[in-house]
């Protein structure tokens, strides 16, 4: 194999699967800020991964004939919406609300949640076999598993549910540690607000 007919089949279709893994990656991460509202990202986002795009279907365009091209943008389209999945849930990006649904007595979790610093709001309901207690609280994404442990420790046979929520606005978080590089953002903030 020559060193052209190496870099047509081999190297070329290669490429063509790395720019599609980043384009779709870059394209799942885009819809997620979308739904979360996030003007100013989703179209840089949108920017970078159609340029990408370009570049890889303009060396498809030019060998046309190069089966093994398809190939690399087929497998890189799916294995970019894999790897954009796996980033989205790695950066856990915005809030959910929970939803427990209890048989049992609720106070334990409620009690523990209040303790970790959670907000939460209980309602009095009737379900199918019965009264029931619902516990509504918003939590960070990053957060969830600590919660759904809380629950699952005082009730783990309790139904869950969970939802994304694209707006939070005067809920109860814990509070958090903050990192050295957003301390100082916030003394500036807290400075500003004393002028």
């Amino acid at each position: 194999m020559t060193d052209s007919a190496f870099f047509n089949w081999v190297i070329l279709p290669a490429l063509i699967f790395c720019a599609r893994i980043i384009d779709v990656s870059i394209g799942t991460m885009r819809i997620v800020y979308i739904g979360r509202g996030k003007k100013f990202l989703a179209p840089l986002l949108g920017f970078f991964e159609v340029f990408i795009w370009l570049i890889a279907i303009g060396q498809i365009f030019k060998h046309l004939d190069n089966v093994a091209c398809y190939f690399g943008w087929a497998g890189g389209f799916a294995m970019g919406n894999y790897v954009g999945m796996v980033i989205e849930d790695k950066l856990a990006i915005g809030a959910q609300i929970l939803r427990i649904i209890c048989r049992e007595d609720s106070q334990q979790i409620t009690e523990h949640l209040k303790s970790e610093g959670y907000g939460i709001t209980l309602v009095n309901a009737e379900g199918t076999a019965g009264a029931v207690k619902i516990i509504f609280t918003v939590v960070m994404r990053k957060d969830l598993p600590k919660v759904l442990g809380i629950m699952k420790q005082h009730n783990p046979k309790a139904f869950y549910t969970v939802e994304d929520v694209q707006r939070v606005r005067e809920a109860v978080f814990p509070l958090a540690v903050a990192r050295p590089r957003w301390f100082i953002l916030q003394l500036l903030k807290m400075d500003r607000k004393k002028k």
